[in-house]
């Protein structure tokens, strides 16, 4: 346990808290009051979108580089990915340059391993085809998103990879937000209470596949704690109370 005069964040890995703290300066996290895609009111709000300085850039690369390194060390059944898939269009330049870092971190590992995402639309001349990079047949791939929310991109994302032949082996995510999904009215603004799973908890007892975050919601509190508003922490913690999965 971290003592009195030690830094709460300290305890955090430095990847973890640099991320954060960027992701606090260029206002990619914020506060307020944001109407969700399930109908709830968050107290903040996490936009990908926004990193798109090469400062930004680089400080989230080397912070999903870094997780996924981890990642794959504390779990030794997930194959090696061949390829690094970014769904579109958010997971496009996170995955191009997370693989950059990966390899600057250990060109040994890494240089082999690919890239590739989706089009939104299927293109008819040229190549043609669904996806760009490389082709995912017989592939272990690992997908780089921003944040999991209900679970319906991983899920189509699993169900576009198998298609083109390739296995999903594991997701890495920015942001975990430890929420469990939503019940069946909050979309009138109904909470029922009920205790749920996460969408990342429903993928891995559905199809076995293991996520890992850069940082969870418990992160971004805990580095609030050492000069974040007051009255923003106590709303985080009334949001995770009030919403936290059961797994």
């Amino acid at each position: 346990m971290a003592s009195s005069t030690e830094s709460i964040s300290s305890t955090i890995p430095g990847y973890k808290t640099a991320f954060l703290q960027s992701c606090l300066s260029a206002g990619v996290l914020t506060f307020g009051t944001y109407i969700l895609k399930s109908g709830r009111q968050s107290p903040y709000f996490f936009n990908a979108g926004s990193f798109h300085t090469s400062s930004l850039l680089s400080v989230v690369s080397t912070a999903y580089a870094h997780t996924i390194v981890s990642f794959l060390a504390s779990h030794p059944s997930i194959p090696k990915p061949d390829v690094l898939f970014g769904p579109a269009y958010k997971g496009i330049p996170l995955t191009c340059s997370t693989l950059l870092e990966l390899y600057r971190l250990d060109p040994q590992t890494w240089s082999s391993v690919s890239y590739s995402f989706n089009r939104k639309e299927i293109k008819d001349h040229g190549e043609g085809g669904g996806i760009v990079g490389a082709s995912l047949k017989g592939k272990n791939v690992l997908v780089i998103d921003d944040v999991i929310t209900a679970g319906t991109a991983m899920r189509e994302t699993i169900k576009l990879v198998a298609k083109e032949g390739g296995k999903v082996v594991g997701f890495v995510v920015a942001l975990d937000r430890v929420e469990k999904m939503p019940g069946p009215r909050e979309q009138e603004g109904v909470d029922d209470g009920e205790p749920r799973m996460s969408a990342i908890g429903q993928v891995k007892q559905e199809f076995g596949i293991q996520t890992a975050s850069i940082v969870t919601l418990d992160d971004l509190i805990a580095v609030l704690r050492d000069g974040g508003d007051g009255e923003d922490i106590k709303k985080l913690e009334e949001y995770r109370k009030r919403y936290l999965a059961s797994d």
